[in-house]
């Protein structure tokens, strides 16, 4: 539960570095086809909601 406050927290004051880290993440899932990746991508651009949605929702994770 810690790590999921701490990755809210990331995704909406160092909006950078968590793009950074989903971007990282995405590329390397093996489960996403090329399109999932790339609308993972996009989504998880947008400022503050985008690395959250890509936690909660997509399975995602920083680190």
């Amino acid at each position: 539960m810690i790590k999921v406050v701490v990755e809210v927290l990331l995704a909406i004051f160092l909006h950078p570095i968590a793009f950074v880290l989903c971007v990282i993440d995405i590329v390397n899932r093996t489960d996403l086809s090329g399109a999932w990746k790339v609308l993972w991508i996009i989504i998880s651009f947008f400022w503050g909601i985008g690395p959250i949605l890509y936690v909660l929702l997509g399975r995602g994770k920083f680190w």
